[in-house]
């Protein structure tokens, strides 16, 4: 993958397969009240321990704003900020993202294709914890610049 003087990633660079570098998201209490209170998401199972076990969760966890937002950063950090993101597909909570747990984000460059004179990507990307997957897969679409 080459990016242009401007650390922006050219879609002519961009090959079907490649795998995008993984980010990793430790989940303390703080970033969960900090993700909670950011998107107004204030329901005790983000941010407190007993009341998320009487729901039946095993811990608080993250809620499904910050799980999205990892996956926008994973692509955002690939693509560069030339780069748009068009659409999230496909994305969808396996399993709890709890508190302790580290989320590692990855991703890979599925398809490539020109449609509507922009020039888009399909990026596969899952979340995991050390349980397995607990997102996806799904898929982001982005539009990239052009050496042309």
């Amino acid at each position: 993958m080459r990016m242009n003087n401007h650390n922006e990633l050219y879609w002519e660079d961009v090959r079907e397969g490649e795998e995008l570098p993984s980010v990793e998201f430790p989940l303390s209490v703080y970033r969960l009240v900090m993700a909670a209170s950011g998107n107004q998401d204030f329901n005790s199972i983000h941010h407190n321990s007993e009341y998320a076990k009487t729901t039946g969760a095993p811990e608080m966890y993250a809620n499904n704003f910050f799980l999205q937002g990892m996956w926008e950063r994973t692509v955002r950090e690939y693509i560069g900020k030339a780069g748009v993101i068009k659409s999230l597909r496909g994305f969808r909570m396996v399993s709890f993202n709890t508190v302790g747990e580290t989320v590692v984000v990855t991703g890979k460059v599925k398809r490539k294709w020109k449609e509507d004179n922009e020039h888009l990507i399909e990026i596969q990307l899952q979340s995991e914890t050390s349980v397995g997957v607990t997102v996806g897969p799904g898929s982001i679409v982005a539009a990239l610049p052009t050496q042309s």
